[in-house]
């Protein structure tokens, strides 16, 4: 073999050396950067596909489509108005604890609305929040199957009590945050 040949073949096995390592980089990069955004929902995802790169591009087509989507903070005067909703559904808990657990997925949804966030199918609501709340989706998904119990007729007094828990997590991060963040930028 000449010194040619073998000079040509060690370049091109760094070539694909430096390619193959490259590429391994950027796929760890990408699931870095995907497991940080989306926190336990990577998990959560990551389990019901069938391949990681599944999960990954399914995170990143949620990511893309809420993109798509005016997504704003609440005003003032919003915010204020859903805090005072959601102080009468926790107080109508005491006396009709299933009433209440179903105004508060309600109001919630209304919330979303008022985001900017589609809020016609229940299952892609928590496709589009996962994309900037994934750290309290899992309360809104335990929230949302104690909801489905009570509809069957499954649901104690103290899960519908966990279910108000779990939604407030939501409602907060949704309206309570946004206040704090609208009273910072006034700032």
């Amino acid at each position: 073999m000449s010194t040619e040949t073998l000079v040509a073949i060690v370049i091109v096995v760094v070539a694909v050396a430096l390619v193959v390592g490259v590429w391994q980089f950027l796929k760890s990069r990408r699931t870095a950067v995907l497991r940080n955004r989306f926190g336990p929902e990577y998990d959560h995802v990551l389990r019901s596909a069938r391949t990681p790169a599944e999960a990954e591009r399914e995170l990143q087509e949620r990511q893309a489509r809420v993109e798509k989507f005016s997504i704003r903070p609440l005003s003032h005067e919003d915010a204020e108005r859903f805090g005072a909703e959601w102080r009468k559904v926790q107080a109508r808990f005491v006396d009709e604890p299933r009433t209440a657990v179903l105004d508060a997925d309600r109001l919630i949804g209304e919330v979303m609305r008022s985001r900017g966030y589609p809020v016609d199918d229940p299952n892609r609501r928590l496709d589009d929040l996962s994309v900037d709340h994934a750290h309290v989706l899992n309360h809104y998904r335990a929230g949302r199957e104690i909801v489905a119990r009570h509809e069957r007729g499954q649901a104690t007094t103290e899960d519908l009590r966990q279910a108000m828990v779990h939604f407030r997590a939501l409602f907060e991060e949704l309206v309570v945050v946004n206040r704090s963040n609208a009273s910072r930028r006034a700032s």
